[in-house]
């Protein structure tokens, strides 16, 4: 099925500690990821918690690869966006996990962009019936 992207949604467990707390390392991590990926990065923004942590975005043309650490407990949350079905985000996935030392990596990805999800009635369909009523 046609989708408009695909999402790598990633938890990684039992990683490098000192890897997670090295904005540095981790900003460096994330460019070359989305650029083994084939991505073009265009902005790229990461910050430094205290005592310790990780957050950052690398926006790519394709969408966006993000993270968020916590090295006291050995785990980074990561999400890997690609538009198009010329970007794998499952590259960029694989090699954050494995230069961050992952040993335990829970991924699963998402189609996006296939169309609305059919879960009771539309929203607006709702909003309507209830200011009408």
């Amino acid at each position: 099925m046609e989708t408009m992207g695909r999402h790598v949604i990633s938890e990684l467990w039992e990683c490098n500690i000192e890897k997670l707390n090295d904005m540095g390392f981790i900003e460096k991590l994330f460019v070359n990821a989305a650029l083994e990926a084939g991505a073009e990065v265009r902005e790229v923004a990461f910050h430094k918690f205290a005592p310790h942590g990780v957050s950052g975005v690398v926006i790519i043309s394709e969408s966006h690869l993000t993270i968020h650490s916590f090295p006291e407990h050995g785990y980074a949350s990561i999400d890997v966006y690609t538009c198009g079905d010329r970007i794998d985000p499952n590259i960029a996935s694989n090699y954050i996990a494995e230069h961050l030392d992952a040993k335990l990596t829970e991924a699963v990805e998402v189609p996006r962009g296939m169309g609305p999800i059919k879960v009771g009635e539309p929203r607006t369909e709702r909003a309507l019936s209830a200011t009408t009523n």
